[in-house]
Formats: C-alpha cells, structure tokens, sequence
C-alpha cells in the first residue's frame, strides 16, 4: 500500500501540476499541500527515520529560501516556487536533489525556447490551425511547471522514497 503510494502520487500530482501550468498557467496550491501533506505520512510508513525526515525538510527550507529570492527578484513565479519546495521534500539532501533541479534546470531551458519560438510563429500557428494553449502564445511568462514536471519524472526514480518503495516490494 504505501508502495503504491509512492509510486502514483507524486508522478500524478506532477502530471497534473503540467496540464494545469500548460493550459492555464497556474499552478494550484492544493498540489503544493498535497506534495508536502502526503509526504509527511507516507516518509514514516516506508520506514524512514526521524533524522532522515528531517534531512528532507531542510531540502525543502533550503529550495524554498533560493525559490524565495527569485521570486522576490521577480525571476520566478509564486506557483513555480511553491512547486519546486514541495517537490524537493521527496528528494531530501541526497543526490538525487541535485539531479532534480538540474533536469528542470534542462528542461526549462529547452521550454523556455520552445515557448519563444511558438510565439515568433504565433501568426502561423493560429494560421494553420495548430491547436496550442492561447495563454501560451498571449502570456508573458513561461509555465514552468511543465519543466518541473518532467525533471521530476526523470530523477524521482532515484530519489530515497522510490528507493524504499523497491526495497519492500523486494
């Protein structure tokens, strides 16, 4: 059961967290909750330890404290900021933190250059046709969270709660 957990809900909430950011370009807090309350009771079920908890928290104080800056700095949005802190907790101070932020990282760079050039083609693609979000296209900014979906897809298999999850299917 709590195998099951880790496996769907965090890559569900991260997919959600996509389409979302996507089509609207906002990132709901309820995700942000959910990341963070879920992960407070399925840590101690998969068996980790209070000091390893902890590690996780401060992962997340960590991000959330760089998150803050740029989003005081206006670099990032409040929903981006949220999203990554809430997402770093399942990683904690491991490696696979590092691995996480530099896949969204990548993955925000190619996003931010695709979103740039649909945006140089806007008149064609509404031309032709192509169905793409309107917001995407008329917005300022860049949803993000498309790109912290997808590095955390990629890392979340390394990361200390999937480690456990194949631990006690094993």
């Amino acid at each position: 059961m709590v195998a099951a957990a880790i496996f769907v809900i965090f890559p569900f909430c991260l997919a959600f967290t996509a389409f979302s950011d996507l089509v609207t370009m906002t990132i709901p807090n309820r995700i942000s909750a959910i990341l963070l309350g879920a992960f407070v009771i399925v840590a101690p079920l998969a068996g980790f330890h209070v000091e390893q908890i902890g590690l996780h928290i401060a992962a997340a104080a960590l991000v959330f404290a760089i998150c803050f800056c740029l989003f005081a700095a206006n670099v990032m949005g409040g929903g981006d900021a949220k999203l990554l802190t809430a997402s770093a907790v399942w990683f904690g101070l491991t490696p696979s933190l590092a691995a996480f932020l530099l896949y969204v990282s990548v993955f925000g760079g190619l996003l931010t250059l695709a979103v740039l050039l649909l945006r140089r083609q806007e008149n064609a693609i509404l031309a032709i046709g192509i169905p793409v979000p309107r917001l995407l296209l008329m917005a300022k900014k860049i949803p993000y969270g498309v790109a912290v979906a997808f590095g955390g897809f990629a890392a979340y298999p390394s990361s200390p709660l999937m480690q456990a999850a194949f631990a006690q299917l094993s």
